[in-house]
């Protein structure tokens, strides 16, 4: 969960950690977020290893923060799920930006990972994307996050 395949790789994972790792670690602290990454990590990794292993690429390494980071992603749509991002949203051959709301902004990326994983499952076996993993992490740090993060109640 620590190494990366390329370049774009870790730009890519880094990129999505800067956006919304930092808000989930100013509420969780630093080392209830350092566990949280983890369990997301081991989270994707075991959700990962499960399909490669029921559908035939359990010889297929893994590489990557990303399922780790898509826990951080389930974290951060919990957590923050009016906050606005900035998207480049594409309209059909021209691009546009736009404040999303991250409820909306993360839903269709996990839309996505799902889509992604459901038409290259026959092709388990022979590399790429590990969309499981980041199905597995989102999932886990989606449910993780009411452990870790006791919001404070109010009395009025």
């Amino acid at each position: 969960m620590f190494l990366h395949g390329s370049w774009g790789h870790i730009i890519g994972n880094m990129w999505f950690l800067w956006v919304f790792g930092d808000n989930v670690e100013d509420k969780l602290g630093k080392l209830r977020y350092i566990v949280f990454y983890i369990l997301c990590g081991l989270g994707a990794a075991l959700t990962q290893t499960f399909i490669s292993l029921s559908f035939g690429g359990a010889d297929v390494p893994m590489v990557g923060a990303s399922g780790a980071i898509s826990g951080v992603l389930g974290a951060y749509m919990k957590m923050f799920p009016n906050a606005k991002i900035l998207a480049l949203v594409p309209i059909f051959i021209f691009f546009t930006l736009m404040e999303l709301p991250a409820l909306i902004f993360i839903g269709i990326w996990f839309f996505i990972q799902i889509v992604n994983g459901i038409v290259t499952l026959p092709f388990i076996g022979y590399g790429g994307v590990a969309w499981y993993a980041h199905i597995g992490g989102f999932l886990t740090g989606y449910l993780l996050i009411d452990f870790f993060y006791k919001r404070k109640a109010y009395y009025y």
